[in-house]
């Protein structure tokens, strides 16, 4: 079960150019270096703006809806061959979820769109400058039992 919960996590890395991929992180890295002498105030309005960024995900189902009903909406009232273009979306969308990749895929990971799994990994990565985790090596060995 573990290998199947990271193939899915993976799997719009895994179907990123390596280059991409390396920038992503790099971005990451800069960003969490450039708040480790932040204060607390900061660094919790810097998690508050990660905890609302869009994931590729939801960039892809969001544009991919309202494609969609642009080529549904041109199909019904101006020529039917608009309805291709729902099709194709569709078909995109399909390829997305079952494979992970879809033709938009590289232009969005170039733009710098990121998965929740980047997302989360610089969340947490400041929760733990904020002190979010102190606790928990403390609080286990105090209810620990000999």
């Amino acid at each position: 079960m573990a290998g199947t919960f990271y193939f899915e996590t993976e799997r719009v890395r895994r179907n990123t150019v390596e280059s991409v991929n390396h920038r992503i992180d790099e971005k990451i890295a800069a960003r969490i270096r450039r708040y480790a002498k932040a204060s607390p105030e900061e660094l919790t309005a810097r998690i508050e703006e990660l905890e609302s960024e869009w994931d590729i995900e939801r960039v892809l189902e969001t544009q991919g809806a309202a494609v969609a009903l642009g080529g549904l909406a041109l199909g019904l009232t101006v020529n039917r061959r608009w309805l291709l273009l729902t099709a194709g979306v569709m078909g995109f969308l399909l390829l997305h979820g079952t494979q992970g990749w879809c033709p938009p895929l590289p232009l969005l990971r170039r733009a710098g769109v990121r998965t929740r799994s980047e997302i989360d990994r610089e969340k947490y990565a400041l929760k733990f400058l904020r002190g979010d985790f102190d606790h928990v090596g403390t609080s286990r060995a105090r209810t620990a039992r000999p």
